[in-house]
C-alpha cells in the first residue's frame, strides 16, 4: 500500500491498524544532536488520546510511545527514529455486525474495492487511530524548530462560531476546556451542544484554526512546492477533513485588491495580514495561520441504511466507541502535521545557504 509516508528530509512513515497490535512509525532525517524532551512528546500524545473527557471517545488507552531506535543518552543520533504505540482496549467484537456490510461516508466500500480486502475492525488503517503516529512524528518535528510556535484550536462547532480574531485570543486557555476552545464564553456553548449531539446518538463537524508564530522568512519552495500547498496538503491528509483556506481564504475572493493588499513597513513586516503569513509560496515573517474544517463523524449510534457486499440495502445501527465531534482531539493533530512540514522545509532550507 503507497501513501505511508510524508516529508523529503525529515520523513515519517507510519504503520499499524485501530485494532491491530500496535501502531507506530519511522522518523528519517531527523538532525543529530537534539536532546529530545520526551515528556513534552508524551504530553502531545496525552491530548489527543480517546476517553479524556466526556465529549469523546471513551475508548480507553494510555498511547504511551516506546522509543526502539535513534536516540542514545537523551539526543537524536541522526538515524531513524523508530517508535510504537501498543493498542490496549480493543473491542473489536463491537465491528462484527459490519463485516459484511459498508457504512456510509466511511472508506469501508472503497478499500475493499480497491485491494479486494479490507479490516474491518474500527476501519482498519482508515481509521483515525493512525494520527496516533502523526502525533509522535510532530512533537518530534517542534523540537526541531528552534523558536518557532505553533497553536491549534477549535474555532467553531456546528453553528457556534469564535466571534473575536485570533490575535485577541489567549492561547494559555485553550487546553483550559475539554473542547480546547480559547474563547471561554463560546467553548461552553460549544461543550453544552456536543453533549446534546451525543445523546441523539447524532455527530457534528466544527473548524479548527492554527496559528504559527515566530516563523523565519524564507520557508517554501516555487511553483510546485509552496508552502501553503504543503499545509494544505498536510491538512487534507487527516481523517474527516473536508476543506483547507490561509490567510484570508475564501472571503478574499469577495475583496478588491486595494483592499487585500498587505503593505509594507519600513522593516519588511506588514500592516496587515491577510497573506496569511506566505507570498510566493515562500513565508514572509509574519503570522502563519489557517483553518480547517472537519465533516461530522460518519458513524452514528442511530440507524441508518448501508450496502452489504450482496448488494442489498438494509437498516443498521452503529456500535462502539466514537467521538461525537472530532475537532477537540484534532487539534495536537493539526499542530503536528504542521510541524512535520516547517521542519521539512526548515531543513530544506538550510540546504540551500
Amino acid at each position: 500500500m503507497a501513501g505511508n509516508s510524508y516529508g523529503t528530509l525529515f520523513k515519517v512513515t507510519t504503520f499499524g491498524e485501530s485494532h491491530g497490535e500496535a501502531l507506530g512509525g519511522i522518523i528519517d532525517g531527523c538532525p543529530a544532536g537534539i536532546a529530545l524532551d520526551l515528556e513534552a512528546i508524551q504530553a502531545e500524545m496525552q491530548r489527543r488520546k480517546p476517553g479524556q473527557s466526556s465529549i469523546v471517545t471513551q475508548r480507553k488507552e494510555e498511547d504511551e510511545v516506546r522509543f526502539l531506535s535513534g536516540i542514545f543518552e537523551g539526543k537524536t543520533t541522526g538515524t531513524p527514529i523508530g517508535f510504537m504505540i501498543p493498542n490496549t482496549n480493543q473491542k473489536s467484537d463491537d465491528y462484527s455486525h459490519i463485516k459484511d456490510s459498508y457504512r456510509p461516508s466511511h472508506a469501508d466500500y472503497v478499500y475493499e474495492k480497491k485491494y479486494g480486502v479490507r479490516d474491518y475492525r474500527g476501519g482498519g488503517r482508515s481509521s483515525a487511530r493512525e494520527t496516533a503516529s502523526r502525533v509522535v512524528a510532530g512533537a518530534v518535528a517542534k523540537q526541531v524548530l528552534p523558536d518557532i510556535r505553533i497553536h491549534a484550536f477549535v474555532s467553531s462547532v456546528g453553528e457556534i462560531f469564535i466571534d473575536k480574531p485570533y490575535q485577541d485570543l489567549d492561547f494559555s486557555l485553550i487546553e483550559s476546556n475539554p473542547v480546547r476552545c480559547p474563547d471561554l464564553a463560546a467553548a461552553e456553548k460549544m461543550e453544552k451542544y456536543i453533549k446534546e449531539i451525543k445523546k441523539q446518538g447524532d455527530t457534528v463537524g466544527g473548524t479548527v484554526t492554527c496559528v504559527i508564530s515566530n516563523v523565519p522568512i524564507g520557508l517554501g519552495e516555487p511553483v510546485f512546492d509552496k508552502l501553503h500547498a504543503e499545509l494544505g496538503k498536510a491538512m487534507l491528509s487527516i481523517n474527516a477533513v473536508k476543506g483547507f483556506e490561509y490567510g484570508s481564504g475564501f472571503c478574499g475572493a469577495k475583496m478588491k485588491g486595494s483592499e487585500h493588499n498587505d503593505q509594507y513597513n519600513e522593516d519588511g513586516t506588514t500592516r496587515s495580514n491577510l497573506s496569511g503569513g506566505i507570498q510566493g509560496g515562500i513565508s514572509n515573517g509574519m503570522d502563519i495561520y489557517f483553518r480547517v474544517a472537519f465533516k461530522p463523524v460518519a458513524t452514528l449510534i442511530q440507524k441508518q441504511e448501508v450496502l452489504t457486499n450482496a448488494g442489498q440495502i438494509i437498516e443498521q445501527q452503529g456500535k462502539g466507541r466514537h467521538d461525537p465531534c472530532v475537532v477537540p482531539r484534532a487539534v495536537p493533530i493539526v499542530e503536528a502535521m504542521a510541524a512535520m512540514v516547517l521542519a521539512d522545509f526548515y531543513l530544506l532550507n538550510k540546504t540551500q545557504k
